[in-house]
């Protein structure tokens, strides 16, 4: 009994010494931190806060890349080519008042540089000025995400693929965005995202 004790004696202490290191290791950090995290505590978060951060730990944790967490992919179904998907993305913006604003033919640019043939990457810029201006007047910052692009990107073994930013982050991600910022930016990001995946399907 008095082994046994003394071992769990030992147990218990050496739990508390690694405590103790882990707190004075971290210490300069936690308070570094310690004014932004008073400043996180006390604002007003968004009320998906919470689902859109486990949502994007676990995509980090199946996938191991933090860009394959920020981003939606969409696989276009068989049989439907290159320009079909292109049309379909600028009709369906169309309909969502997002205006095409330009293409970038990344693939042609390998090509011009390579000399060689390249596997189809381009892409296809999209934009609804008045959603922008509310974004840029909030917070100068989001216009880096403008204007809202979507990849076509043929992969590998041929696939088409359609991919774009993955917008819940931005709008429930932090602080509580003020109302009508906040019903613009999810009214873009459903366009994208029916934007995708009915072009990914062949719909006009």
């Amino acid at each position: 009994m008095g082994l046994i004790r003394n071992i769990l004696v030992l147990v218990g202490l050496l739990t508390l010494l690694g405590i103790g290191y882990t707190v004075y290791t971290a210490w300069p950090i936690i308070a570094e931190l310690r004014p932004a995290l008073v400043k996180f505590y006390l604002a007003e978060r968004d009320p998906q806060f919470t689902r859109v951060y486990l949502d994007f730990a676990k995509k980090v944790l199946e996938h191991q890349d933090p860009g394959m967490a920020i981003t939606w992919s969409v696989p276009v179904k068989e049989g439907i080519g290159v320009e079909e998907v292109k049309d379909s993305l600028k009709s369906i913006a169309t309909e969502h008042n997002f205006l095409f604003v330009g293409e970038s033919p990344f693939y042609k640019q390998v090509e011009s540089i390579t000399e060689a043939p390249y596997r189809h990457i381009s892409f296809l810029s999209f934009c609804n000025a008045r959603i922008g201006k509310m974004m840029a007047d909030y917070r100068d910052a989001y216009t880096g995400l403008m204007p809202c692009r979507i990849a076509v990107v043929e992969d590998k073994k041929g696939k088409l693929w359609l991919h774009s930013m993955n917008l819940d982050l931005m709008i429930h991600g932090g602080k509580k965005l003020p109302e009508d910022v906040k019903k613009n930016a999810i009214r873009a990001r459903d366009a994208i995202r029916a934007m995708i995946e009915g072009a990914a399907n062949g719909d006009f």
